[in-house]
């Protein structure tokens, strides 16, 4: 097993997976191990699968329930990496979320995923009911619990208004700053636009001798916008003041809800996204599109039901139940979305190789 010192943030795609419930809230065990595999599509698809985020309803599920959730796709990763090493693939992590409730939760969630072996934990410290001091946290109770262990894990920062405690509150520039300090604390995912990368690139830059510091665009689309190289007067402007914002630093990966239904999609979108290939970064931009249209309804989004309803269409999952709280499909909608998405299906088969589109037998295990 690898020690801290010796690992670095992963490049790529993370995918935070979707939580497999029955109509009464509860895990389904085989369904998740199935989707963990679809997740990995035998290495054409994930690098690292992010367990119990926010797409994973971690809010709907009590402590023992996550914390089966996050075993299980623990377990299932580590079932695979063997033969992906041996055809020549890249080993996937597995990343578990422990943001809990209070801030006694959330530690004993990150003792939890020392324990089953996690690759990586990934922490929302303003969804922590109570902890007022964030860095304080971090510095002194979660270093604390580390410091009290053998193994350590890297820890990641996330950075999500949506489920701040206190409404559309950010983590602050100098919190990153003083956090990406600790040897620990390897990078943040940031579900913002470019210009707040930016400032975290700025501030956790000046650590890097600490350790590399990941960088993961939470705003899966805007890697099609960002990293596109540009031509022209006008475009070459763009291009410097990309650069200018990001201070030369590229993201270090994306982190994609939608890559759940479409993960061999989304891991072309990042490989073309990486090697400038702008007509092809187009194109890809405009199907994922198409796709986010197809889950907006006139009473608003259903993201997660809709990604729950694909996966339930290609047999993937047994059921498309969502956690108490998370707005549902009705009978039109799911009308709808199901007629878009196959459309949408037919479209990824004509214009891409058949290497990048998903399969689902790949939910089968071996």
């Amino acid at each position: 097993m690898r020690t801290l010192e010796s690992w670095n943030p992963p490049g790529g795609l993370s995918i935070p997976c979707v939580t497999i419930l029955d109509p009464d809230g509860g895990p389904i065990e085989e369904d998740q191990r199935r989707l963990t595999r679809y997740l990995i599509q035998s290495g054409r698809g994930a690098d690292v699968i992010f367990v119990m985020g926010t797409t994973g309803e971690w809010k709907c599920l009590d402590l023992a329930r996550r914390q089966h959730v996050c075993r299980v796709v623990v377990e299932e990763v580590r079932k695979a990496n063997p033969q992906l090493e041996a055809a020549g693939h890249r080993p996937v992590e597995a990343w578990v979320g422990i943001t809990g409730n209070s801030a006694a939760e959330t530690l004993e969630s990150l003792d939890w995923a020392l324990d089953i072996g996690a690759a990586a934990a990934v922490i929302a410290p303003l969804a922590i009911a109570g902890v007022e001091d964030p860095v304080r946290f971090l510095t002194r109770d979660v270093a604390d619990l580390l410091d009290a262990r053998e193994r350590r894990i890297p820890l990641f920062l996330y950075d999500n208004p949506d489920i701040a405690t206190e409404p559309m509150r950010r983590f602050r520039t100098k919190w990153v700053k003083r956090l990406s300090r600790l040897d620990f604390v390897r990078g943040i995912k940031v579900s913002a636009p470019p210009r707040r990368l930016g400032h975290y690139t700025k501030a956790a830059r000046q650590f890097r001798d600490r350790g590399p510091f990941g960088l993961y665009v939470g705003n899966a689309l805007y890697i099609l916008e960002m990293m596109r190289p540009r031509t022209g007067f006008w475009g070459t402007i763009i291009e410097h003041w990309n650069r200018f914002l990001l201070h030369d630093m590229l993201p270090t990966g994306v982190v994609s809800g939608p890559a759940n239904l479409w993960p061999r999609e989304w891991q072309r979108a990042w490989q073309v996204a990486c090697a400038g290939d702008v007509e092809r970064m187009e194109e890809m931009q405009q199907l994922f599109e198409c796709f986010r249209r197809a889950y907006v309804f006139p009473n608003g989004r259903r993201s997660l039901a809709a990604l729950k309803r694909g996966l339930l269409r290609l047999g993937v999952i047994s059921s498309d139940a969502v956690g108490a709280g998370t707005p549902a499909l009705s009978t039109d909608e799911v009308s709808r979305f199901d007629h878009d998405c196959e459309l949408l299906r037919t479209e990824f088969q004509c214009r891409l190789p058949e290497v990048w589109v998903s399969n689902e037998l790949e939910a089968e295990p071996s």
